[in-house]
């Protein structure tokens, strides 16, 4: 029973901030440097899950305590589970969380400082924007230690060039944060002093937009991104459409005849 009671007191590997329509979910094993174990994955999808249904939500925030973003999966844990099943298990759990991301409806914005390295800079390019620390390095690893970066690959090549993503995963060699922001990975660089600014600035900008605008654009950019440019432009039609004959679309352009401030309904 004590060892119970002890187990209980350990904090939570994530924790959620509510404010003004931004929820700010924050990686909480400073001592692993945030590494994604099982319990954090676990915690990540089942906050990702309930946000996705909660229209107070209006953006997210992924941060992390510590002096590291992320450093990718927990190593330890992977070799202490050695079976083919453990393994397949784990990077498909991982994989959901990353596509759960790229689905909320809400925008998410990476908070980065540190190092995130392996799956640490796949969260970096799975979220939808990224603000950096002039201190950060950011790398893929895992070809240094014998396992090849294969599914923190998926997101950081669909935000970098492909000679770029590929010189990353092949030499395992940290880039910096101005590198980042120049590859594609990072949309700003900020002192570390101006980090939370920036990712406010960033925050007002989305919750002053109609929250089922947001929705739809970060649907169609998703999915028009893994279309022929024909089909594309035939789904996005579609989807303009449709969102002409919304109550925010004909308020947003009511009041941009009239030059005044919208007043959206989020319908």
């Amino acid at each position: 029973m004590a060892e119970l009671a002890q187990m209980n007191t350990d904090p939570p590997v994530l924790l959620r901030l509510d404010r003004d329509g931004i929820c700010t979910l924050t990686l909480n094993r400073p001592e692993a440097r945030n590494a994604l174990s099982e319990e954090l994955i676990d915690a990540l999808q089942g906050e990702f899950d309930a946000i996705a249904s909660d229209e107070s939500v209006r953006a997210v925030v992924l941060a992390a305590n510590g002096p590291a973003f992320c450093a990718g999966h927990d190593m330890r844990q992977m070799r202490a589970h050695p079976t083919m099943d453990y393994y397949e298990a784990l990077f498909a759990k991982s994989s959901r969380l990353m596509m759960s991301i790229l689905r909320l409806p809400q925008p998410v914005i990476a908070r980065v400082h540190g190092t995130a390295t392996a799956a640490g800079s796949q969260l970096v390019g799975t979220c939808d924007l990224a603000v950096a620390t002039e201190s950060v390095r950011i790398a893929t690893p895992g070809v240094n230690i014998g396992l090849f970066c294969s599914t923190p690959m998926v997101a950081v090549s669909r935000n970098v060039g492909r000679k770029r993503a590929m010189e990353m995963l092949i030499t395992g060699a940290p880039i910096t944060a101005r590198e980042a922001e120049r590859f594609g990975l990072v949309n700003r660089v900020v002192d570390d002093s101006e980090l939370d600014a920036s990712i406010a600035e960033l925050c007002r900008a989305i919750t002053s937009k109609s929250a089922m605008v947001m929705r739809i654009g970060k649907e169609a950019f998703y999915r028009q991104l893994e279309m022929g440019v024909e089909d594309a432009y035939s789904y996005t039609a579609a989807v303009m459409a449709k969102n002409m004959m919304a109550d925010d679309a004909v308020e947003g352009i009511d009041a941009f005849i009239a030059k005044r401030q919208p007043v959206w309904k989020d319908r």
